[in-house]
């Protein structure tokens, strides 16, 4: 009987904490988007509402960072330096587990709203991503080739981060725009919201998938590219001669 009453005055304040903790209610303006001839990039809205016990904000500000992360994946990435007037592969290094889409946006600079070892842990920021590179390379050259993967996606769009664009209401209330470009691929994405204060991440909220998909004639030929190599080659090839025949038909009547 002791045991159990120590036990109960134990857990009350652990009850206690994790009911003063707030809850995060995260949405996103379309749960899939669908790749289609044309298709010339999209804007997603990620949105939301902070819910804090007793309905009660709490004294001081509060920060939001939300991000977007596409699968990941093995990549290779290559440096070409010119020798003697040709532009050929010097080194290369592999990375196992690079996002094929990483977006972030936050309410003030993340430098501001969290250390660096809470953003080391949650991934937070361009030059906080975990990519994973494998061989024996050194601490400097590892770090170049980060850098150059990480400018590589930024510039094709594909690696954002936006300070000062998660807008907040009353602390309450949150939304950000995340802008996706014609060339994200195509997969399963995870919408992350976390709420943070006084430099650490409260609340890490990251249940909302996002799809992304071709549909029409772009998913008939990426799934005859997959799936049936063989007949999608045959195709192609007889594409081309058909072309070809009737572009030399139509200039032997010219």
């Amino acid at each position: 009987m002791i045991r159990l009453f120590a036990l109960i005055l134990f857990l009350l304040p652990i009850s206690a904490s994790a009911q003063n903790v707030p809850k995060l209610v995260p949405d996103v303006s379309q749960r899939q988007i669908n790749i289609q001839s044309g298709f010339t990039g999209a804007e997603m809205l990620l949105f939301g509402a902070i819910i804090y016990p007793r309905g009660v904000a709490p004294e001081g500000q509060v920060d939001v960072a939300v991000v977007l992360r596409g699968p990941t994946r093995s990549v290779t990435l290559r440096e070409k330096q010119k020798i003697a007037g040709i532009w050929i592969n010097v080194d290369s290094t592999d990375f196992r587990s690079v996002p094929a889409y990483y977006a972030i946006a936050s309410s003030r600079p993340l430098d501001q709203i969290i250390n660096s070892k809470t953003a080391a842990i949650y991934e937070l920021g361009l030059n906080r991503l975990q990519l994973s590179p494998s061989g024996e390379v050194n601490a400097t050259e590892q770090r170049r080739f980060v850098d150059g993967l990480v400018d590589l996606n930024r510039r094709n769009g594909l690696f954002r981060q936006d300070a000062g664009t998660v807008e907040i209401t009353d602390q309450v209330l949150y939304r950000a725009r995340l802008n996706i470009p014609s060339s994200v691929p195509v997969g399963v994405y995870t919408a992350e919201t976390l709420l943070i204060r006084d430099g650490r991440v409260i609340v890490a909220d990251d249940n909302v998938e996002v799809r992304i998909r071709k549909t029409g004639f772009e998913q008939l030929v990426t799934i005859l590219a997959q799936d049936y190599a063989f007949f999608y080659g045959a195709m192609a090839v007889l594409v081309s001669l058909l072309l070809g025949w009737f572009a030399g038909f139509v200039f032997n009547r010219l």
